[in-house]
This record gives C-alpha cells, sequence and structure tokens, in this order.
C-alpha cells in the first residue's frame, strides 16, 4: 500500500492527541474539531483513493456493483454478486455520487467520510455536559473510525450516525433520569408478595390509553427518534440491537411503541423503493427479504477470523454453519443477559455492554465491526476504555496497514496468527464493560416539604 506510511503517522498523531486531550482536559471549540476532523479524513482518503496497488476486496467487489446496479437499473441486493445483504439506501446515494461523474475511488467513501464527520458533534451531543467538547474531540482523532470511513469505505459510520442521533434526540434536552418503573404483576405466598416476570394486562392498557403528561409530551421526540433508528437499519441491520436501549430514553409505553412504530417506516420505505422505482420485480421482493434476512440460517457463516471460532480454526476461513449458528445465538443470549443484567441503568452503558459482548461472542467479525461501540465507549468512557480502544484499534490497523502489504500465500501466513492474537483483546473488552455502572438515578419525586429527591434503586 502507498498510503500505509503516512496513514500510519497520522494515525499515531491522532492517539496521542486523543490522550493529551484527556490528560490536559483540553475542550477545543466545535470549530476547530470539526477542521481536525475533516482535515485527516479527507486526507486519508485522497491518500487511499490514489493507491495504485490495493483497494479493499469488498469496497470493489461488493459495494461498487450495488452502486453501478442502481445507475444501470438493476437490483443492488440480488445483482451486486452476492455482496450487499441490505436495504438499498447506501447504493442509491453510491448511484447517485457514480451518475454525477464521481469515479468510484471516492463516490463510496464520500458517502461514508461525510456520516464521519457528522458522528464527531453527535458525539459530543451524545456525551453532554462538561465533557462534550473533549469527547467529540476525541472522536475527531479516533484512528479507528479514520480507518473504517476513509480508508476502507465501510459503511459502518452511516448506521452510527442515525444511530446515535437517534439516542440525542430520544433522550431529549436536559438530564435523562429512569423513569417510574412499571408495577410488575404479583404472587401472594405465604404472606409475601413475590413479583412475577410480567406486567399486568390491565395496567399496559391504562398507560397506553392514558399516558403521563411526560409521555405524551414525548410523542414526537419519538417518532423523530424511531424514523432516525430505522434510518440506521437501512444502512446495515446490525443497529437493531441498538433498539431495545434507545427505547429506555423514552418516559413511557405510549412513547415507546410510537418509535417502535416510526423504525419500521424508512425500512418499508426503501424496500418499496425498489420495485417502484424499477429496479427489481414485485415478484423478486420475497428474495431480497431472504438475502437481507436476521435468521441465523441468513449469516453468511464465514468464520475463523476473530475469537473463539479463530482458535477453533487455526485462524483460518472456514464456511461452516454450525460455528456460526452457535454463535449467533450466543449473541442473542448475550444481549438479553445485558438488558436484564442493565435494567436500571444508563441507555448508553447498556448500549455499551451489549456492544462490548457481542465482540465476545460473536463467531465472526470484519475489523469495521469494531468501529461500533467506539462512539458511545468515547462519549462515556469506563476506567478500562482507552485501554480497550487502542488495543482493539491497533489489532485492526494490523490488519488494514500490514497485512495488505501482502498477497497469497504470504497474506495466509500472516493472517492465521493475526487471527488467533483477537483473544488477547478480549480481557480488555471485558473489563471495558460497565460492570459498576448497572444503576442510573431514578425518577425524582416529591417529598411532603415540597421539594424533590430521587426515587431509590
Amino acid at each position: 500500500m502507498e498510503y500505509a506510511i503516512p496513514t500510519s503517522i497520522v494515525l499515531a498523531a491522532g492517539v496521542v492527541l486523543a490522550l493529551v486531550a484527556q490528560w490536559k482536559g483540553w475542550r477545543p471549540s466545535p470549530a476547530v474539531t470539526l477542521t481536525l476532523g475533516i482535515a485527516v479524513r479527507v486526507l486519508i482518503m485522497v491518500l487511499a483513493a490514489k493507491d495504485t496497488k490495493f483497494q479493499p476486496i469488498d469496497y470493489v467487489n461488493s459495494f461498487q456493483p450495488a452502486g453501478r446496479a442502481i445507475v444501470e437499473g438493476r437490483d443492488p441486493v440480488l445483482e451486486s454478486n452476492g455482496g450487499w445483504h441490505f436495504l438499498p439506501m447506501i447504493p442509491y446515494l453510491y448511484g447517485l455520487l457514480l451518475w454525477l461523474g464521481v469515479t468510484w475511488d471516492y463516490a463510496g467513501r464520500i458517502v461514508t467520510v461525510v456520516a464521519d464527520i457528522a458522528l464527531i458533534p453527535l458525539v459530543g451531543r451524545l456525551a453532554g455536559g462538561r465533557t462534550a467538547r473533549l469527547r467529540a474531540f476525541q472522536y475527531a482523532c479516533s484512528p479507528l473510525a479514520i480507518l473504517v470511513a476513509s480508508v476502507h469505505g465501510q459503511v459502518e459510520p452511516v448506521s452510527l450516525v442515525f444511530g446515535v442521533a437517534a439516542y440525542v434526540v430520544a433522550r431529549g434536552p436536559g438530564d435523562w433520569r429512569r423513569p417510574e418503573p412499571l408495577p410488575w404483576a404479583r404472587l401472594r405466598i405465604a404472606d409475601r408478595a413475590l413479583p412475577l416476570p410480567w406486567i399486568p394486562p390491565g395496567e399496559i392498557v391504562r398507560r397506553l390509553v392514558r399516558p403521563t403528561d411526560e409521555d405524551r409530551a414525548a410523542t414526537w421526540r419519538a417518532a423523530g427518534a424511531g424514523a432516525l433508528m430505522g434510518l440506521a437499519l437501512c444502512a446495515k441491520s446490525w443497529p437493531v440491537i441498538l433498539v431495545p436501549a434507545m427505547l429506555m430514553f423514552l418516559p413511557g409505553l405510549r412513547s415507546r411503541l410510537v418509535a417502535l412504530v416510526a423504525v419500521a417506516v424508512p425500512p418499508v420505505f426503501f424496500l418499496l423503493t425498489l420495485p417502484i422505482g424499477g429496479w427489481t420485480e414485485w415478484r423478486q421482493l420475497p428474495e431480497v427479504l431472504n438475502t437481507i434476512g436476521l435468521r441465523p440460517s441468513d449469516v453468511r457463516p464465514i468464520t475463523g477470523d476473530w475469537g473463539w471460532t479463530a482458535l477453533v480454526s487455526g485462524g483460518n476461513w472456514n464456511l461452516d454453519p454450525t460455528p456460526a449458528r452457535i454463535g449467533q445465538y450466543l449473541i442473542y443470549a448475550s444481549i438479553v443477559a445485558c438488558l436484564v443484567w442493565w435494567r436500571r441503568a444508563d441507555p448508553v452503558d447498556v448500549t455499551i455492554a451489549i456492544l462490548l459482548s457481542f465482540m465476545i461472542f460473536t463467531p465472526r467479525l470484519g475489523a469495521q465491526y469494531l468501529l461500533w461501540f467506539m462512539p458511545f465507549l468515547v462519549a462515556r468512557p469506563t476506567r478500562w476504555a482507552w485501554p480497550a480502544i487502542l488495543g482493539s484499534t491497533l489489532w485492526a490497523a494490523a490488519g488494514y496497514i500490514v497485512l495488505t502489504q501482502f498477497h497469497g500465500p504470504a497474506w495466509m501466513e500472516l493472517h492465521a496468527p493475526w487471527a488467533i492474537s483477537s483473544l488477547l483483546i478480549f480481557p480488555l473488552l471485558a473489563a471495558a464493560i460497565p460492570w459498576k455502572r448497572r444503576y442510573a438515578e431514578g425518577t425524582p419525586l416529591p417529598t411532603p416539604e415540597g421539594r424533590t429527591r430521587v426515587q431509590a434503586v
């Protein structure tokens, strides 16, 4: 790769700036932060686009056919060499840029770079408070974000910009507090009322029909947050695991139901644009839905790049549905466990726990997946956040910058130890989970003296 050395220098400088900013407590102005973020992303994008020796294989063989399919009036999901397994929102953007005459070396990367630049202020908004500017600056310096957006052209930043925006909108102005818990059904045994794992149906109906003033006031906020999360799902399917935590930001059942309905609107809209726009025949929609499905059997069973499956396979790629399916169910179980264990936590902490658990249990992983938790962990860092961030970045950078210098058998020889070495990151990922932040402040309750107190948890 011709851009390896200058890219490495820029990324190393970004790490130093982020750590010094943490040490010194820097809070640069939004203009300074955005200028830096734009400059480094555009610089690395230009260096990567001009490289004549290497372009990411999926960027060329999967994303480009999806964009060209749109320009040529063909289905981007079914006619992209099996490389596009998501809704067509991003291929539409690819197609527009190609139609405008932008060469593919830049067209795909422009989409992700613009999204990642928009993420910078959103990370600050997600952090909030006195550290908002610091966190935005640290994300602007994030080496992994720069690699994924500017070099790889992977679409994670597009999903994340809508997902983080959904969190910011759902939380609304001011500080978030955990809403009043719903009364659970109870079973009386030996003069003891034991809670049962469900809410009385009458209570659910009452909350929907007669919502609190706070819940009613959050209706439009919920609709906006849901629509943004729906757009995140139109870029890739993985943000579905962000939906439960987003709902936790909302104050009641009615606003949460509104948000859920709104989440479904953008995916349905973009799905229907395929036959309406003439890219797909109506009879092909079931095949499109099957291709972009979320069932374990719908996931391509390519394992061996990461974690426990790399150890099983010796670091070699395997096309085996058994570990892939086992891993999928482990992911689902870990998500449920996180939602239960952190049910009283700040929704951002719930998200960090879910995403880091995903990284530990997933049977397959591309280096770009490690960007999923970055905006949330940067915005609300735990004690071990930066060791986990730096460890993940170092591992991903070895794949992006070092391994791509080799081809054929030489690449395969290096790939195996690189894949197995991912296990070294697992203790850092586990340590960065917010184990001690399981309880957020509860709803303010009135006291007899007219003051307010925080509900105990």
